[in-house]
């Protein structure tokens, strides 16, 4: 098999795929990419399965080193990469010769930049996934981040080079929004009309305490009919969570797999991507849709995502 040595791991690099799903009755949420639109995108550049494992970089990337020629592509935010010195395409395939670096530079826009390479990363799945879980240290690469001399195994390459790149009109689609399209939480009717007004009409700012678990948010407290305890209930990714302060908190991908606060709002499957890509300060705002134009919009989503039109070659 292939190798990249880790020269330089960046903030917080962890390998990822697409999670996984169905295990939040047990205790274990999904984990997998913060943008999964990003893995997927680079996954179909260098011709890898759309789930396979890549690495995610967040904030500020890692150096690697590739001991044999490889395939790759960096999606999701603009980290600026460099190969030997010279910049590197993003949002293309690129062919990288053995012994060459591959340096990944901090951001230029959003929190994340994935790194796909042809073949996939090989490591031990758990649960079905080879996705990275932080919080309980498993999955991934010894279920954590990645650190200085490390050496990451790829499945050999699959298909001849050639030269990718995804298509401006979809990229554009595709970029993250600072509005979030929601649906109403299974308690929004706990919060008085004047509440919900002030929630869709203010603007809200991403903490520095967010992390993978959730996207906690500053703002003005949005007050409840009651200030008394529910049930604790099942949660889901995206859900809109109040505290008993009156700010949300954005469940996201590492989320507990269930919660005592009550859900103002959803939000929508098509836009959770648009999570992964949010910092510490961005400002953000929500937007209420109907159930059946948030299926809608999911359902566009997932047609350009599998479109022939997607990639120009």
């Amino acid at each position: 098999m292939n190798e990249i040595h880790v020269q330089a791991p960046g903030l917080l690099t962890t390998v990822q795929d697409l999670g996984r799903e169905g295990f939040g009755p047990l205790g274990v949420s999904p984990s997998g990419a913060a943008d999964p639109v990003s893995l997927r995108l680079g996954n179909r550049l260098v011709s890898n399965p759309q789930g396979a494992a890549a690495l995610e970089m967040t904030l500020l990337g890692g150096t690697f080193l590739f001991a044999q020629r490889a395939i790759i592509a960096l999606t999701g935010s603009d980290f600026g990469a460099t190969t030997d010195g010279m910049p590197l395409d993003h949002s293309s395939a690129v062919e990288v010769s053995r012994g060459q670096t591959v340096r990944v530079g901090s951001t230029r826009s959003g929190a994340r930049c994935y790194l796909c390479i042809q073949g996939g990363i090989v490591v031990k799945p758990f649960l079905g996934s080879c996705s990275t879980h932080l919080l309980s240290g498993l999955g991934g690469y010894e279920g954590r981040a990645l650190r200085k001399g490390d050496v990451l195994r790829i499945r050999p390459e699959i298909a001849p080079f050639r030269k990718r790149t995804i298509v401006a009109r979809a990229s554009e689609q595709l970029s993250p929004r600072k509005v979030l399209r929601v649906t109403p939480g299974p308690q929004s009717d706990w919060f008085p009309e004047p509440s919900l007004q002030a929630f869709y009409a203010g603007m809200y700012r991403v903490a520095e305490e967010s992390n993978r678990m959730g996207l906690r948010l500053e703002g003005q407290p949005i007050a409840r009919e009651s200030a008394g305890d529910m049930i604790t209930e099942g949660v889901s990714i995206g859900a809109v969570q109040i505290t008993a302060g009156g700010l949300p908190i954005i469940l996201f991908v590492e989320q507990q797999t269930t919660g005592g606060y009550a859900k103002i709002a959803n939000v929508i499957s098509a836009d959770l991507h648009s999570l992964g890509q949010l910092r510490p300060r961005d400002e953000i705002r929500f937007e209420q849709v109907e159930w059946e134009m948030a299926r809608s919009l999911l359902q566009e989503q997932e047609k350009l995502l599998a479109s022939e039109d997607l990639i120009l070659e």
